[in-house]
C-alpha cells in the first residue's frame, strides 16, 4: 500500500502582481512557510514560469525545481487548464475563451486551437524535463451548450461532437505518451468530460488511450448530485491527480443545480475552503489510501467567502491531517499462527 503525498497547493488562484505572489521564488516562500511540500504550476501564467523554454530546455527545468527544492517543495505536475480548454471551443464562446489565448492568435479560432495543441504538447515535454509522471488539464467542450437542451438535440450531435474532441486529443495523447506523461482531465461542468459517462464516452473514442486519466476534485461532484465516493471505486485505476477542494450544495425551494444565474455567494451549489462545506474528505482519503494512489493532494482554493490566504493557511494542516500513513501490517497480525496445510485441513474437517 502507499502512502498519498502531500500536502501541496495549486499556484493558479495565488499568481499575482503584487509580492509574495508574483514570481516563483517568493511564492515558494510563502508556499513553504505555510507547511506545504509540493506545488502544481500554471504553465501558463509567466510570472511563474516559460513554457516555452521549459520546452527547450531542461537545464531551465532543473532551475525551476531547483527554486521550488530551496524552499523545500516538489514540483507535483503542471496544468495547462487554460490551454486545454482552447483545444476545444464552441462558437458561443469564442469572445469569452480569447482571453486564454497568446494575443496574436486572438479572433482566429483555428489559430488558437493549433496554439492551444501546441501549448499542451510542450507542457508534455516539459513534464518530462521536470521528471513528472502526470498532468492537469481540460478537455475543452463541443457539446456543452446543448446539455439540457430545448429545443431537443439532432440526432448524433453528441456523438459526432465526442468523435472530434478525440480526433483533437489523440495526437496530443500521443505525444504525452512519448513523454511517459499521463494527462488527468479536470472532470468539471462546462468541459465536455463533466462526469463518468462522458469520460467513458472520451476514452472509447482515443481507443482506451493509456495516457488518457482523471484529475479527481469531488467539490464538482457534489454540486452535480453524483456520489463523489463510488466514482473513486469505478475509475481509481484511472486516477493519476486529485484536487482537494470542497463544496456545498443547499438546494432551495427557489434554486438547485442551475443557480438562477445567481453569483458564487447567492447560489445553491457553491465551493468553499477545506472543512467548510459538505466533502466527507475523510472517506476520501481512506478510498486513496485502499486503491494505492500514489500521487498528491493538492490544494486548489476557490471558495466563494473566505480569503485566499486563510484558505491556503488552513489548507495544509487540513491535508496534512486527513493523510493517512498506510499500515504494513494487519492489527491481528499478533495472533497468527504461520502457515500450517495440515491444520487447516483439520480444522476443514479433511482427512
Amino acid at each position: 500500500m502507499k502512502t498519498i503525498k502531500g500536502p501541496a497547493i495549486f499556484l493558479a488562484q495565488f499568481a499575482g502582481d503584487k509580492a509574495p505572489f508574483n514570481s516563483l521564488d517568493a511564492i515558494c516562500q510563502w508556499v513553504g512557510s505555510l507547511g506545504y511540500k509540493g506545488i502544481q504550476i500554471p504553465s501558463w501564467d509567466a510570472r511563474l514560469f516559460d513554457l516555452d523554454k521549459a520546452a527547450s530546455s531542461k537545464d531551465y527545468c532543473d532551475e525551476v525545481a531547483g527554486v521550488a527544492a530551496s524552499h523545500g517543495l516538489t514540483i507535483t505536475e503542471l496544468s495547462t487548464h487554460l490551454q486545454g480548454q482552447l483545444v476545444a471551443v464552441h462558437p458561443a464562446y469564442d469572445a469569452q475563451f480569447d482571453g486564454f489565448a497568446a494575443e496574436h492568435v486572438r479572433g482566429n479560432p483555428r489559430a488558437r486551437q493549433e496554439w492551444a495543441v501546441d501549448q499542451v504538447k510542450k507542457a508534455g515535454t516539459a513534464s518530462q524535463h521536470l521528471g513528472l509522471n502526470a498532468h492537469a488539464s481540460f478537455s475543452g467542450a463541443l457539446a456543452w451548450p446543448y446539455i439540457y437542451p430545448w429545443p431537443q438535440r439532432p440526432a448524433g450531435l453528441v456523438e459526432d461532437a465526442f468523435d472530434e474532441l478525440a480526433r483533437r486529443w489523440r495526437p496530443i495523447l500521443d505525444h504525452f505518451d512519448e513523454c511517459g506523461v499521463d494527462i488527468a482531465y479536470e472532470i468539471h461542468p462546462g468541459e465536455d468530460l463533466h462526469d463518468g459517462v462522458t469520460y467513458e464516452m472520451f476514452l472509447e473514442r482515443v481507443g482506451n488511450h493509456p495516457r488518457a486519466n482523471i484529475l479527481y476534485d469531488p467539490s464538482h461532484f457534489v454540486l452535480q448530485c453524483l456520489d463523489y465516493l463510488d466514482f473513486i471505486d469505478i475509475y481509481h485505476e484511472r486516477i493519476k491527480c486529485f484536487h482537494v477542494k470542497d463544496a456545498e450544495f443547499n438546494p432551495t425551494g427557489r434554486q438547485g443545480v442551475y443557480g438562477g444565474y445567481q453569483g458564487w455567494v447567492d447560489r445553491a451549489g457553491r465551493f468553499r475552503s477545506l472543512g467548510d462545506g459538505q466533502v466527507d474528505f475523510s472517506a476520501i482519503f481512506s478510498k486513496m489510501a485502499q486503491y494505492d494512489f500514489a500521487g498528491w493532494a493538492v490544494l486548489e482554493w476557490e471558495c466563494a467567502l473566505k480569503h485566499p490566504e486563510q484558505g491556503a493557511a488552513e489548507g495544509a494542516p487540513f491535508i496534512a491531517d486527513h493523510i493517512i500513513r498506510v499500515t504494513e501490517t494487519a492489527f491481528d497480525d499478533f495472533a497468527a499462527g504461520g502457515a500450517d496445510r495440515d491444520l487447516n485441513r483439520r480444522i476443514m474437517g479433511i482427512d
